[in-house]
């Protein structure tokens, strides 16, 4: 009796061991088919939807709807419902994740409309927010850049400024930037067509700008930096100069070398572009032809009274003018060059030649 129900015993627990591992082998077969049948349905969504004709919203009728970083469905339904463009965050809530949009919602500004779906907000907020091109010449000066910046309703120019002077933006290049600038980041705006999220705000593009900046300033210019004695502030002082002076590009490195060798010299670099600069900075003015005057205007930027580089650059500058400062065509013994009208100069070695020159084509 005592065998038969030990036997019979054993049978109970194989049987219990057996259904178990039944049960378990179903519900993982389960979890499994529900995963694949909804990552299969959440990319069928997506790619059926971008089959789909594109919502357009008129201008009139734009209604500009931001999603902030790291922010939820719940999140997100529930400014939608602030804003009058869904009634329900439940529902909202439940078709996001029926409908393989939850967690797919993307960060930025993107335009909706007060008549559209549920369905037709939730394909636009997992597209690509709504940007703006914007072109930043070579040559613009930091105030140049944020006035198009502020034209383009992307920020707000005076805090703009303060940002750019009061952040700490951890870059190798800024290293040597003095504090005492008054505009810290001139020379870094890196000049380029950009696509900005219109939610970026002022310290996202300079962020954005100086992270471009970073990646054309490649790491053998720092070690060039070094071989010609200059730290990388001078080296972009001296090409937003050059960026200023040079007209054509086959002219950029001739410049340069007459700029390197003036400071050789010890010679004040007497750069017009210098000056332009001042009269931008304090009267707000564009001015191509200078007076006797203007030359005598007593600020550190002037490279006619006060010698060597200026404490900082006049302009964001190229990388073409960036290859420029720091590969200067050294072969020339160029000290001077005057303007022939045409975008070229002629280049003189010395004072008579150069008189010669100016009497030629400034007196034109």
């Amino acid at each position: 009796m005592v065998s038969t129900a030990i036997k019979n015993s054993k049978r109970n627990k194989a049987k219990k061991k057996t259904k178990l591992f039944l049960l378990m082998a179903f519900l993982i077969t389960i979890m499994i088919s529900s995963a694949v049948v909804s990552y299969t349905y959440i990319i069928d969504r997506i790619m059926s939807s971008k089959q789909l004709k594109p919502i357009v919203i008129d201008d009139a009728e734009a209604i500009f709807f931001e999603v902030p970083r790291g922010a939820s469905t719940s999140k997100i339904a529930s400014l939608l419902r602030e804003k009058g463009l869904i009634k329900s965050e439940y529902l909202f809530k439940i078709l996001s994740k029926v409908n393989g949009y939850d967690g797919l919602y993307q960060q930025g500004i993107h335009r909706l409309g007060k008549n559209l779906s549920m369905d037709e907000i939730m394909r636009i907020l997992t597209s690509t927010p709504e940007s703006k091109k914007v072109t930043v010449p070579e040559g613009f000066n930091f105030m140049q850049i944020a006035n198009l910046l502020e034209r383009n309703k992307l920020i707000n120019k005076n805090k703009f400024a303060k940002i750019a002077n009061e952040t700490k933006f951890e870059f190798e290049f800024l290293n040597n930037v003095p504090n005492t600038l008054h505009l810290k980041l001139e020379g870094y705006l890196f000049p380029d067509t950009y696509n900005f999220d219109l939610a970026s705000g002022e310290e996202g593009i300079l962020k954005i700008m100086l992270s471009n900046f970073n990646r054309k300033f490649k790491p053998e210019y720092y070690t060039r930096a070094k071989e010609l004695g200059m730290t990388v502030h001078q080296v972009i002082t001296l090409a937003s100069i050059i960026e200023r002076e040079a007209k054509l590009a086959e002219e950029r490195s001739i410049i340069s070398g007459v700029f390197h060798n003036r400071l050789k010299k010890k010679m004040k670099l007497e750069s017009c572009a210098t000056v332009q600069y001042i009269l931008f900075m304090e009267k707000g003015i564009i001015k191509e032809t200078l007076t006797e005057e203007d030359l005598k205007i007593d600020n550190i930027y002037n490279t006619y009274k006060y010698s060597g580089l200026p404490p900082g650059p006049i302009c964001n500058p190229g990388e073409d003018s960036i290859k420029a400062a720091l590969y200067p065509d050294d072969e020339n013994e160029y000290l001077y060059f005057v303007a022939k009208g045409d975008g070229s100069h002629v280049f003189s070695k010395t004072l008579k030649e150069h008189n010669e020159a100016k009497k030629k084509y400034q007196s034109k």
